[in-house]
């Protein structure tokens, strides 16, 4: 019998969950496997030593964390689309660097004004996002917090946010073009 010529739908019920089985074990795998290298060469890199005893330390170390939370960074589901997902991370920091450089400039010129009290204004403001996957909120909220003049105080499961601004310019922009951003890095 030639397997290659075979539609899913010629395979029996057990078939079709081996294979799943299978292919999932595989993305499991590769989800392990690529959070503990991550870890590993950040273990190498911050840590500076290349002992046996140190590399040794980093390898039960970053097995114990790959096994605790692979999921988290790679997800199991989208592991195909992983280099794609990479790319919009590497595309998304620059950005929000870029808007931390601006919000800087802007918590500086507040805090060199001569009127100080006149111009800082802190507020609550709260607004309800269109991210609904919890990684995305999770990203969003930390962006908000990385920005200098605004604080995520916090964050519902359903996407309601309560942020704390030093004054009004600082979340005018909120949620905007930053929750885009993270919508367009999450694929949602």
């Amino acid at each position: 019998m030639n397997v290659d010529n075979l539609s899913p739908d010629d395979f029996s019920p057990v078939e079709k969950r081996q294979t799943s089985a299978f292919a999932t074990s595989i993305k499991r795998i590769i989800s392990f496997s690529l959070t503990f290298l991550i870890c590993f060469a950040t273990w190498i890199v911050l840590s500076g030593r290349l002992d046996l005893f140190h590399l040794t330390l980093g390898v039960v170390a970053c097995a114990i964390v790959a096994r605790l939370s692979s999921t988290i960074l790679i997800s199991r589901r989208g592991i195909e689309n992983l280099p794609r997902q990479w790319f919009r991370f590497v595309c998304y920091v620059p950005w929000l660097l870029y808007q931390v450089f601006l919000a800087n400039l802007h918590v500086m010129s507040l805090a060199f004004n001569p009127r100080l009290i006149d111009v800082i204004d802190p507020k609550i403001i709260r607004f309800k996002s269109k991210l609904k996957r919890p990684m995305s909120l999770f990203i969003f909220a930390n962006s908000i917090t990385l920005t200098p003049g605004t604080i995520t105080v916090f964050v519902s499961i359903t996407g309601e946010f309560t942020v704390h601004v030093i004054d009004e310019h600082s979340g005018l922009s909120l949620p905007g073009e930053m929750e885009e951003k993270v919508a367009e890095l999450m694929g949602e």
